[in-house]
């Protein structure tokens, strides 16, 4: 195994910053997109209903198997993973979203809106900081669940840790197949680990002290 590692140390480290990079742009294009989903829907009960059913169904289906769909329309390569990752991304992001925006209560934004501030202002300053905690931790979750999601990204010869899970299995049987597999699954929980741990000073960095939750 040592021997494995240190033989293809680099490819190794590249592997591991494609992957984080994969995950970390999907995140934030995710983030972007939930939050606009869920302002967008929050105050209509049924669009907000419509919403978190979506993403209720969308955790249903099989990474793979999606990933595996992409191949036809968008064929091999960073395209279909970045689609991919970003809509399993979104989802846990969008369900906190709404939770987060529609529990800051009526009569703050009311308040809000009666010292003279606008719709945008009042959301800029008032509702999403209020809701930040909420969308945060749907963040943090999404983080741990899409760097799973990121290595089957491989399937479609998408970047990332994922070459080395796929070509081991590949292999079974021969020699460093394991080794291959294991790389590749260790460096992934590493990085899980590596994000939530930044995540979680971005929290302190942007969440009110007397709203941390």
């Amino acid at each position: 195994m040592w021997n494995f590692v240190s033989e293809r140390w680099d490819q190794i480290l590249f592997a591991a910053y494609q992957h984080l990079s994969l995950v970390v742009q999907c995140l934030l294009l995710a983030t972007v997109l939930a939050v606009l989903i869920a302002v967008l829907t929050v105050r209509i009960p049924w669009l907000a209903g419509l919403a978190n059913s979506v993403s209720a169904i969308g955790l249903t289906i099989p990474s793979f198997a999606l990933i595996g769909l992409m191949i036809s329309p968008l064929g091999f390569g960073p395209l279909p993973s970045v689609v991919v990752v970003t809509f399993f991304a979104t989802l846990p992001i969008l369900r906190n979203a709404l939770v987060g925006l529609g529990g800051v209560p009526a009569e703050t934004i009311e308040a809000a809106r009666g010292l003279g501030m606008s719709r945008l202002r009042t959301l800029a300053t008032v509702e999403l900081p209020m809701a930040w905690p909420v969308i945060m931790s749907g963040i943090r979750i999404s983080g741990q669940m899409v760097m799973g999601v990121a290595a089957v990204a491989a399937y479609v010869l998408g970047p990332g840790l994922g070459s080395f899970i796929f070509n081991g299995l590949a292999r079974l049987g021969g020699a460093n197949a394991l080794n291959s597999v294991l790389v590749g699954v260790i460096g992934v929980v590493i990085l899980a680990l590596i994000l939530d741990l930044a995540l979680v000073g971005l929290s302190r960095l942007t969440i009110r002290r007397g709203i941390r939750v």
